[in-house]
């Protein structure tokens, strides 16, 4: 079988149609038919996320952006919604293409084949290390100094979003948007209170700098 691809789909008929092209064009589809909150190990080793957004269980927003806490695997929304905004916030929270239903089954299967064919792109390093400062993206582990640091989910999503853009300011409001739960905890005013605690979690010489009146940026210490 060829490449594997996880479908998450609750639609009975759609699903089993779109398994089927799947695998009439060599992928190895799995198949799941709700939504979920991901967390590091929980997501089976694939190389395409085929994701709907009117799921039950979990909206396929909200699981789009607990996967992008800690893998950059491709994924290409599926949805009935054709409005703007809905695309451009899919988009945003870290989708790499957005196919709205209905569609012709050659046309699904041509994006996930341009998908597939850029992967160098959507696999960033799993271990980041600035300093004396070190990642690991796919674990959720960090260490300062060799010593571990234990860090909540937000508080890791968040250094590991300015971790990426290392010394770069990322404005709070890109921080909200793509770290934050809009439904529970999405304002700027709770982020400072995140910022706050991973400042004191990482120590002075390897903390989160303001850039003021735009947002945050990470400045690594030097080692010492």
């Amino acid at each position: 079988m060829g490449e594997r691809i996880l479908l998450v789909e609750d639609a009975p008929q759609l699903g089993a149609q779109i398994v089927e092209h799947l695998r009439g064009a060599g992928f190895e589809p799995a198949w799941w038919r709700e939504g979920r909150v991901l967390a590091p190990g929980e997501l089976p080793d694939v190389s395409l996320v085929v994701l709907d957004l009117m799921l039950p269980g979990t909206y396929g927003l909200d699981m789009l952006k607990s996967l992008r806490a800690f893998s950059e695997v491709p994924v290409l929304i599926l949805s009935a919604r054709n409005d703007t905004l809905d695309k451009v916030r899919a988009l945003k929270l870290g989708a790499d293409d957005y196919l709205t239903k209905p569609f012709w089954p050659e046309e699904l299967i041509e994006r996930v084949r341009a998908r597939l064919r850029r992967p160098a792109l959507q696999k960033p390093d799993a271990v980041v290390e600035l300093g004396p400062l070190r990642l690991d993206l796919a674990s959720h582990e960090v260490q300062v100094h060799g010593q571990p640091v234990e860090l909540t989910r937000v508080e890791f999503a968040l250094l590991a979003a300015l971790a990426r853009r290392p010394r770069e300011a990322v404005t709070r409001q890109w921080l909200v948007d793509h770290v934050m739960d809009p439904e529970r905890e999405g304002t700027e005013r709770t982020l400072d209170v995140h910022v706050s605690r991973l400042r004191r979690k990482l120590g002075a010489r390897h903390g989160v700098e303001t850039v003021w009146g735009v947002g945050y940026r990470l400045v690594p210490g030097d080692g010492t």
